[in-house]
């Protein structure tokens, strides 16, 4: 990272801040933090640099919603999801950065597709809701997912809507798990070198703008409809993961 280009840090206060807002309210924009990392830093070291925030973040939102988690459904999820977090580490090293960069806008296209497919299908939801496979698969691609490029928010949103929860559930059982899995991430990604003096140092002078984020994702998560802020997310995430393809 060059600390001296005033364009990287704005680069990498927008990320941060996109990372608060994301654990309070508005998870597409977890995917334009990921996007925004990946163009200061290689895209594996950048999921290095995510991790870190993405947990204060957890902890911000815990905070503030910890009483509107749905356990019985979060603990369906994470076994399946501690499985795909050990292969994603095990997956990691066999891929090239530059066509890891490839992966990742691929990765984010297709949840941004998924992203779409739910909202525009919504009687898919009744078809798959109460089938006992889709916990285990979404599971599994969420740690899938989330240990090789910090983006499966577009996937849990996917299982969360198929449950019905309703927004505030929706928020504190997001909160809660993904406390559990990026903190469960943390050994994984020190051991491949992902995590390290300098990402830290960096980490902890973003953190405060982490804080504004999730603050202002609380806000605005009452304030103004969430799915004209989320269909804007969706289409800013696409048109960068695109550029991250080509």
């Amino acid at each position: 990272m060059d600390y001296h280009s005033p364009i990287v840090w704005v680069l990498a206060i927008t990320a941060a801040l996109c990372v608060g807002a994301a654990k309070t309210g508005f998870g597409g924009l977890g995917l334009v933090a990921i996007l925004f990392a990946a163009e200061i830093f290689p895209a594996k070291e950048s999921t290095g640099v995510i991790l870190p925030l993405m947990i204060f973040g957890d902890i911000v939102a815990v905070y503030l919603y910890r009483r509107h988690a749905n356990w019985q459904d979060l603990l369906k999820l994470l076994p399946t999801t501690l499985i795909g977090v050990v292969c994603g580490w095990w997956i990691m090293p066999h891929i090239p950065d530059a066509q890891f960069t490839l992966f990742l806008g691929w990765l984010i296209l297709g949840l941004m597709l998924l992203t779409i497919l739910q909202r525009c299908s919504p009687g898919m939801m009744g078809v798959v809701m109460h089938h006992p496979a889709l916990g285990l698969m979404a599971g599994w691609v969420t740690g899938l997912a989330s240990m090789m490029a910090n983006a499966a928010g577009a996937i849990t949103a996917f299982y969360f809507l198929a449950r019905k929860m309703d927004k505030m559930t929706f928020v504190g059982t997001a909160a809660w798990f993904f406390l559990i899995v990026n903190l469960s991430k943390v050994p994984f990604s020190m051991q491949l070198g992902l995590i390290s003096r300098d990402s830290l140092q960096l980490d902890l002078l973003l953190l405060p703008a982490v804080v504004v984020g999730g603050i202002v994702g609380k806000v605005i998560l009452h304030k103004v409809s969430q799915t004209t802020f989320e269909w804007v997310t969706i289409v800013l995430a696409a048109l960068a993961a695109i550029r991250l393809i080509w």
